[in-house]
């Protein structure tokens, strides 16, 4: 059976473009088809400055909202990453295989560094090497498949050229994994800023739908988006970034292309409105299952302290292995 392994990360509330983005898709393909684990990365939330409560607190939730989307501990594997030590003993390892220009090269590496140096703070090295750790995350559990976002891919491709070298270098010890993208959706942008990624990192707050918005502040937010001065509803990605990101939500809401919604549409304020009901619809079933596991606290880490030890035992024999094989003495 296929391997998948992805993760998010505890850096901000989940988003609207999460839930579109990749979580669904655990839901409805992955956690059913495949052999899949699904991971809070909390230590790649430790790259940039932070709040150490925050981090534990969104973690929590995190997880509690991956089991609220539906992931089911029967079908697949939840847990924390920093609850498994083979992600960080692999790591190192695999720092040793990465060369300084691969990692100077990420793009997200240079644009989060940027960022940091215009607001006067200084550039962790953690920013510079958490490709590394998330490749160390992909190949401990020798998977087939990562689900991720078009912003991602480049890091899986780095998962992947150093998984071919180390096979070269010191025998076949990794599975050498390859990306996988939905559809529609694969990238819901900001509301506000249509060219701009809804990140839950970010701070403008007025374009992005949090998966716990109340209804009101959801509709409020998607009739409030960013679209043009065109008459017309036309699908068109390019020059229309605005519409075509509602027309893709609505899709991905309730299926369907968005160039053909777009024919169904007169104006932008009906295409607003129905975008918004959507939205409102589609999270509602996931904040009432998050409201539940809220009031039973000890099912949720039961879960993940099981996930943990499952997690703990498929990946402790192939890391074994890479030490073995890159010259380290067993213990």
């Amino acid at each position: 059976m296929t391997r998948v392994f992805s993760g998010v990360k505890p850096t901000g509330h989940l988003t609207l473009g999460n839930y579109l983005g990749a979580i669904r898709r655990w839901v409805d393909v992955d956690q059913r088809q495949s052999d899949a684990l699904f991971c809070v990365v909390d230590l790649h939330a430790l790259t940039v400055d932070h709040d150490p409560a925050r981090v534990r607190r969104l973690t929590r939730q995190a997880a509690t909202l991956l089991l609220a989307a539906g992931l089911d501990p029967e079908l697949c594997t939840v847990f924390v990453q920093s609850h498994v030590d083979e992600h960080a003993r692999l790591s190192y390892v695999m720092e040793c295989v990465a060369t300084d220009g691969e990692m100077r090269r990420m793009v997200q590496y240079k644009e989060k560094a940027a960022r940091e140096r215009e607001r006067g703070g200084s550039v962790r090295l953690s920013l510079l090497t958490y490709p590394v750790l998330m490749a160390a995350d992909i190949l401990a559990y020798g998977t087939d498949e990562v689900p991720v976002g078009d912003d991602q891919t480049q890091h899986v491709e780095l998962t992947r050229d150093l998984a071919v070298r180390f096979n070269q270098r010191y025998g076949h010890t990794f599975v050498v994994p390859r990306a996988t993208r939905p559809g529609v959706a694969a990238r819901v942008m900001n509301l506000q800023e249509p060219t701009s990624k809804m990140g839950k990192s970010d701070d403008s707050g007025p374009g992005i739908v949090y998966l716990l918005d109340e209804p009101d502040a959801v509709r409020k937010k998607v009739m409030r988006a960013v679209t043009d001065s065109a008459a017309e509803v036309v699908y068109d990605p390019q020059e229309r970034p605005g519409v075509a990101n509602l027309l893709e939500i609505l899709a991905a809401c309730g299926g369907g292309d968005p160039e053909d919604l777009s024919r169904g549409y007169q104006s932008y304020g009906a295409l607003k409105k129905d975008t918004a009901e959507a939205v409102v619809e589609l999270l509602r079933p996931v904040q009432e299952r998050h409201k539940a596991l809220c009031a039973e606290p000890a099912y949720v880490e039961r879960v993940l302290r099981d996930g943990a030890e499952k997690a703990r035992g498929m990946a402790k024999p192939m890391v074994d292995s890479a030490y073995r094989a890159i010259g380290l003495l067993p213990a």
